[in-house]
């Protein structure tokens, strides 16, 4: 079985990681969808996104990273998939989860969506959340990839230097 785990991903966080790794686990083939959404500035171009993506997947042998626009259910398909996968923090989250749930059965009623929960302690990660530490040169090491922890100092040209591991 294949699944299609969208999103932004602006940046990778160790909760968007936590669900790759977890999702790879219970399916033969994961494909990570990058969204390109000409609607939003996101902090790191797209493919700055793949690069960090495939940095921190490459574990994996089963996951593969592409980029889209258009609609999920679009891209599923073009991939071969009916399966799509979606994380859960919180009960905020399923509200809107379901809402776009619902709204790609209504454009592809063959389609599945799955949610998992994040584990625990990345409950409180979001890109947002990220961002904003790092804009004011707080240490992120713990809430993202090395590779994007990187990127982030780079970014918001702080002082934080990650640690080597």
């Amino acid at each position: 079985m294949k699944a299609l785990y969208p999103g932004s991903f602006d940046p990778l966080t160790l909760g968007h990681l936590d669900l790759i790794e977890r999702g790879a686990s219970l399916v033969d083939e994961l494909v990570v969808a990058v969204l390109q959404n000409p609607g939003k500035s996101p902090a790191f171009s797209l493919e700055q996104r793949l690069r960090q993506i495939t940095a921190s997947t490459e574990h994996l042998g089963n996951v593969s990273v592409i980029s889209f626009d258009g609609l999920t259910v679009a891209c599923a398909k073009e991939q071969g998939t009916r399966l799509i996968l979606r994380g859960l923090r919180a009960m905020s989250d399923f509200e809107y989860e379901l809402q776009i749930a619902h709204t790609n059965r209504s454009l592809a009623p063959e389609f599945e969506t799955v949610f998992l929960t994040t584990s625990a302690h990345y409950s409180f990660l979001s890109s947002s959340v990220v961002k904003e530490v790092a804009r004011f040169g707080g240490a992120v090491d713990h809430m993202v990839p090395r590779v994007v922890a990187e990127d982030l100092a780079r970014f918001f040209n702080s002082a934080f230097a990650p640690p080597s591991r």
